[in-house]
Order: C-alpha cells, then structure tokens, then sequence
C-alpha cells in the first residue's frame, strides 16, 4: 500500500510535456536542439527546444514549473505530434522521486498473469493442432481461426542426401562427378533450388541451369563458386590425367565474376524529413494533379533597372531594401488586379473553381532546411514601402529557419527569383492550391533594338506557370504581358493603378 501511494505521489509531481502539433493538421516533428537538460529549473513559458515541422522550425515553451526530470528523446529524432518529449519535477522541494514509479508498480502485477499462463503453453501438441488455435486478426473483426503450419523444407534433405551419394562416388572411382547418378536426381526435383538473388543473377549472365549444380552452401544454398565451377567446362579425360595447362587460366577469367564497384565512403545518405520531404510530397501532388501551362517572355526592363536606383535615393524608401525583385511582385500585383479571374483555385472535392478577392503573395526562399513560400498577406493593399518592408522581413525570417507554419498558408499566388543564380528562367511548379507561379530570371546586359537601333539594354526573361483547369492560354498569357509590359515601361505602375 505505501509503495502504490509513492508511485501515485510520483505521477502527481511528475508532469509530462506532450509534442504539440504547432501547424495545422501536422502529425510529427523532428527535435532539432534541447535548450535545457536533466536536473536544470525551468518556468512557465521557457523556451526547452526547438523542432522541425513539415513547414517550419518551431521553438517550443514549458507550462510548467519545476525540474527538468528526463528528455525522452535526443536531438534529430522525429516524434508523433501527442508523444511526451520531456517531464517536469513540478514539486522538487519534496526530494528526490522514489524507485518506485507507475512503470515498476504495475511492473509485478503484470508478472503473475505470464506465470499463471505458462502451464498452458507447456504441453506439447502436434504442429497441425497448433495452427488450429485462435488467431488474432485485424481489430475490428474479432478473432478466427488459421493455420500456422509451415511447409516442411523437403528440399535441404533431399539436397543433402544427393551430396552423400555424389561424394560417395567420388570416393569408390575416379570418374569425373559429372557422371555421378545424383546429379539427374537433382534435375528432376520439383523443388526450387535454394540460391540468393545475385547467384541467381550471376546463373542466369552465365547461361547455368541452377538445377544441374550439386550445392555446398550451408543448408543447401548454391553459392557463387558453385556457379563459377558449373560454368568452366569440364576437363577430358587426358586434362585431368596430366597437370593444368597455362593455357587454361584465361577460359577461368573469361567466366569470372564481374569485379563489383565499390563506392566506400565517397557517399553520404541523408534522411528525407522535414522541409525536404514537404516539398517533395508537395511538387510531386501539384505536377500530377494540375495541368501546368508554361509561357516565356523576353522583355527589357532597363527603365525597371533604372527606377530601383531612384528608390534607393528616396527618403521615403530610407532604411528598405530596394531591388529589382521588389518591382516584379509589384508588376506582377498590377496584372493580377487587371486579370481578377487567375488568383483563383481548384477545388476538387467541391468541384468548384473558387476566386479570391485578395492576393497572398508568396516569395520562394531557400533556406539551409529546403525550399519553403511563405507569403506576404494581403499584398495587394500594400502600399510600395510597405511591400518592400514586407518583403524584406519575409526573407530574412525564412533565412534564419523562424518562419512559422501560419506564414505559409493561404498563398494564392507565388514568384520565384531564380535569376539571383544567374538562371535565364525556367519552367517553375505551382504551389499546391495556387493556379499560378511567376519565374523571374537573370537581367543581364544584351544588344537589343531600342528606338530602330542595337543597344546594350538590361534584358531579362519571364517564365508563367498556370493551371490549364482554371486558366486558360488566353488569360495566362495576358498576365504574363501585362507583367512584362509594366516591366518595360514602369510608368504603368501609376496609370494602371
């Protein structure tokens, strides 16, 4: 009785912290670091660890009071979100928690039922009365019966009596062994010879018939130099009367296994969790499931160019991070406010295209984890200063692995700068549950015809991907020119506002 009222002591003192699902509907979390340990005191609201979720990498606060008590898992390990990953000593003043704790008290109960069933188990039944019992199937359908009588291995006996006899033979004659009457035997067996995989490869490159080889592999398993020693030909009789010939070493490298490569450690595997394996789960849907549409334009952006150098002069733009891609999200915002009907999307369970009277722009980032788009919320109300604003403190926070999961819902369309690699452009996936995606390429310095003459102009080129369910050639190709035409000529920025 005192031991149960310590164990249930303990289970009051002891309070477990249980991995919370930080997005919405994630079910795991890989824990990245612990910023405390066994024995250290930690408040309500202290940051213990930081996780890695299928979106983002969280930092995660304790509701309790107390001491550390134990961390159930070490860094890089993935948990189910509801698994308790730390626990907390709510009550340390009263010492230390006693040996015996809910584990070990329900530990000696658990032994009697195992004791008393024992004598159950133990009379020996023949094998087909076994496989008559009760078997558990699947929950929910009760339980029925099967049979678990495996099927006798015939074959390893069979194998090792026709190695008795030919070894036998090879003792009362000097015939080759080829000769021997068990090796027919051994061909007309119904059974399966016993061989791994790649012996069955190497059999099959060298034209052998498993059935024909005399095994010498523990319990009967053929193994290479078995098939090695069935593909040389057989000597005759003179060859085996005289010793080997020089000549006849390379027949054997003919029929020698092929060297195998070896990579040693020039590889490295890396498990796929996390961003990687969101993003993976993510393109793969969005490529199988949306009809992608790719169209390209070229298009001079030298008055762009120009314009971001202006800005960065301005005082209302003080303190902001200017650059090209700031203009093409606000290019890309105009066109989409002249095209209404492409910030929409698919919605297949409802069969309805859904229309949304708001832009979330997402920006493409890569980040040490992966790639991940957050988005900037009601982009298209922003003022440029503040999109600038907005932008810059979206990439610096994707940069630093802290943006949170609720920065990456709800995008309805996306940009991705891949000119910052010095990439023309390129053929850019939707975001799932977006129906389009700017790709924004290199500017780089060409000839090209201003004005009826050839020159040097800041050139770059445009990549639209849409969803051909929704959106059609028409429609995707006006956005992708009113964007460019904003580009070419940035004044439209204020008369197409």
């Amino acid at each position: 009785m005192t031991d149960t009222a310590a164990a249930g002591a303990a289970a009051q003192r002891i309070r477990e912290f249980r991995m919370p699902d930080v997005g919405e509907g994630l079910t795991e979390a890989e824990i990245l670091k612990w910023y405390v340990g066994p024995g250290d005191t930690v408040t309500d609201g202290q940051v213990v660890c930081e996780v890695e979720t299928a979106k983002a990498a969280v930092e995660l606060p304790i509701p309790y009071n107390g001491v550390v008590h134990e961390l159930r898992f070490e860094e890089g390990v993935t948990v189910d979100v509801g698994t308790p990953i730390i626990t907390v000593d709510t009550d340390p003043s009263a010492g230390p928690v006693g040996s015996a704790g809910p584990a070990e008290a329900g530990g000696a109960p658990a032994a009697a039922p195992a004791a008393e069933a024992a004598p159950v188990a133990a009379p020996a039944e023949p094998e087909a009365e076994e496989g008559a019992k009760r078997q558990p199937v699947l929950v929910g359908y009760g339980v029925g019966t099967a049979s678990t009588k495996r099927r006798p291995r015939k074959q390893q006996n069979h194998v090792r009596d026709a190695q008795a006899a030919v070894q036998a033979e090879m003792d009362a004659t000097t015939t080759p062994p080829a000769a021997a009457p068990a090796v027919p035997e051994v061909e007309r067996s119904p059974q399966r010879p016993l061989a791994k995989p790649p012996v069955r490869k190497l059999a099959k490159d060298l034209g052998v018939d498993l059935a024909a080889i005399v095994p010498t592999g523990p319990n009967g398993i053929i193994t290479r130099e078995d098939v090695h020693a069935a593909a040389a030909p057989a000597p005759s009789k003179e060859a085996a009367a005289a010793p080997a010939a020089p000549q006849a070493a390379p027949a054997r490298t003919e029929v020698a296994a092929p060297p195998v490569w070896s990579t040693g450690e020039r590889e490295r595997r890396v498990p796929i969790k996390g961003v990687r394996r969101a993003t993976a789960q993510a393109v793969s849907s969005s490529a199988f499931t949306a009809p992608h549409v790719t169209e390209f334009i070229t298009v001079d952006v030298t008055r762009t160019m120009k314009l971001v150098q202006e800005l960065k002069q301005d005082p209302d733009m003080a303190g902001l991070r200017v650059n090209p891609l700031l203009l093409v999200a606000r290019a890309f915002l105009v066109a989409i406010r002249r095209n209404p009907e492409i910030n929409a999307a698919w919605d297949e369970a409802s069969q309805e295209i859904v229309h949304k009277d708001y832009v979330n722009l997402g920006i493409a980032a890569a980040t040490p984890r992966g790639l991940i788009v957050p988005n900037i919320k009601d982009a298209h109300a922003k003022t440029l200063p503040e999109l600038a604003r907005a932008l810059g403190e979206l990439v610096a926070t994707a940069k630093e692995g802290k943006t949170p999961p609720a920065d990456m819902q709800g995008g309805t369309a996306t940009i991705t700068n891949v000119g910052v690699f010095g990439v023309d452009t390129g053929t850019p996936i939707l975001n799932p549950g977006e129906s389009a995606i700017l790709a924004f390429g290199a500017v780089k310095l060409q000839p090209w015809v201003h004005k009826g003459k050839v020159k040097p102009r800041q050139v770059t080129t445009l990549g639209l991907s849409f969803d051909h369910r929704l959106v059609d050639g028409e429609l995707g190709s006006k956005v992708l020119a009113d964007t460019a035409a904003v580009l070419e000529h940035p004044k439209r920025l204020i008369t197409w506002a």
